[in-house]
């Protein structure tokens, strides 16, 4: 389904009014504004869809779909950043009321945001710059990137600024216990998460 631009007149938001253009042109390019430049992300390929898949699971496994919260893919988040900023992450465990917080063209308040997540893809440096600092200003709680290039997963908390007061990499080998303020205990598990993103070879 191509994304839609009929939510309202985007006379006023020429960059979301291009951003949704490009979406309508290439459907599955995901299609973001960051820092005042829209940034388009070709699809991912399958060993991201299948770490996305692995990281999922130990969310849902803790209690957090269907409660309080809900863990979801793909859901627009409108960043004070920019007049027309918005990011769409990879996954993201949000209040259940989230859709009482909807600002425009299907992006929702930061405050609805317990955690977000990205899967490095061609363009990891967004994930690890350009994004640390969008997320930072929206507030956003915990901030988890799987950087599959270096073979790392960082978690960010303490938004302060831009920039997140607390950033730990973590490497294969390692278990690491996300912050309680997500709403329930979730561990993940470095190396299989970042053996899940690696492409086979036959």
């Amino acid at each position: 389904m191509s994304a839609a631009s009929v939510e309202r007149p985007h006379g006023d938001r020429p960059l979301i009014a291009e951003a949704n253009r490009l979406m309508d042109r290439n459907p599955g390019y995901r299609v973001e504004i960051i820092g005042g430049t829209i940034v388009v992300t070709p699809p991912a390929n399958f060993a991201h869809a299948r770490a996305l898949t692995r990281l999922r699971r130990p969310f849902v496994a803790a209690g957090l779909e269907g409660g309080e919260t809900e863990v979801a893919e793909g859901v627009g988040l409108w960043l004070p950043g920019g007049v027309e900023d918005y990011a769409i992450p990879d996954l993201v465990v949000v209040d259940a009321d989230i859709e009482d917080h909807l600002i425009e063209n299907n992006c929702y308040d930061p405050i609805a945001f317990q955690l977000v997540l990205e899967v490095t893809s061609s363009n990891y440096q967004n994930d690890l710059r350009s994004k640390v600092i969008a997320y930072a200003q929206a507030k956003i709680p915990v901030y988890v990137i799987v950087d599959r290039k270096h073979q790392r997963l960082h978690v960010l908390t303490e938004p302060a600024g831009d920039e997140y007061a607390n950033h730990r990499v973590h490497a294969p080998g390692e278990i690491v216990t996300l912050p309680d303020s997500i709403g329930a205990k979730v561990t993940l598990d470095v190396e299989q998460i970042l053996t899940a993103g690696q492409p086979k070879t036959s």
